[in-house]
């Protein structure tokens, strides 16, 4: 079973390069906000062992089925030991890991935060004004990798900047021959 995670911080396009991903390979997308934005709708706060617990649900019964792979998506903050916790046992749940960081400036990100397609998958970004200070708090953490740090072979790093999703989705197709 392929795992393809595309990790960077908030509002670098991950979801939007894992659904044109999905469009183009036999990869089916799980993005992180699958699961925040129903536990913010019945908890009505961030709740994150709920949350945790559901994505290790869905992705226990994922490598159970007949599909390809998954495309998951996550921020992760190289300065916190939970996150790394976090990766490391998502991977060793499958046969075949591919990781994808993309990068942008914050300024870019500000502007992404609030395009259509983020705000219509993401009930809880819909605050702009709240959601551009989560943004700018969770730049506080490390969310780029030093050079090396990312444990993977099959390892990209893509800065998007300047590049539309699909462009992205088609460099990461070809690159792992997805």
């Amino acid at each position: 079973m392929k795992l393809v995670l595309i990790i960077g911080a908030g509002a670098v396009g991950k979801m939007t390069v894992g659904q044109e991903l999905m469009k183009i390979t036999n990869l089916r997308l799980f993005h992180n906000h699958m699961t925040i934005e129903p536990v913010i709708d019945i908890f009505g706060y961030f709740k994150e062992d709920t949350i945790l617990k559901l994505r290790e649900i869905i992705f226990d019964d994922f490598i159970e089925s007949d599909n390809y792979g998954m495309i998951h998506t996550i921020m992760w903050a190289f300065d916190e030991e939970s996150d790394w916790e976090y990766v490391n046992n998502l991977v060793s749940k499958f046969d075949e890991v591919y990781c994808v960081e993309l990068i942008a400036s914050q300024q870019v990100r500000l502007q992404r935060n609030k395009t259509e397609n983020r705000l219509t998958n993401k009930a809880s970004k819909r605050d702009i004004e709240a959601s551009n200070k989560r943004l700018i708090n969770h730049d506080l953490h490390r969310l780029v990798s030093n050079e090396g740090e990312i444990p993977f072979k099959n390892y990209l790093r893509i800065n998007n900047e300047n590049l539309e999703a699909k462009d992205v989705a088609k460099m990461i197709k070809d690159t792992f021959n997805l």
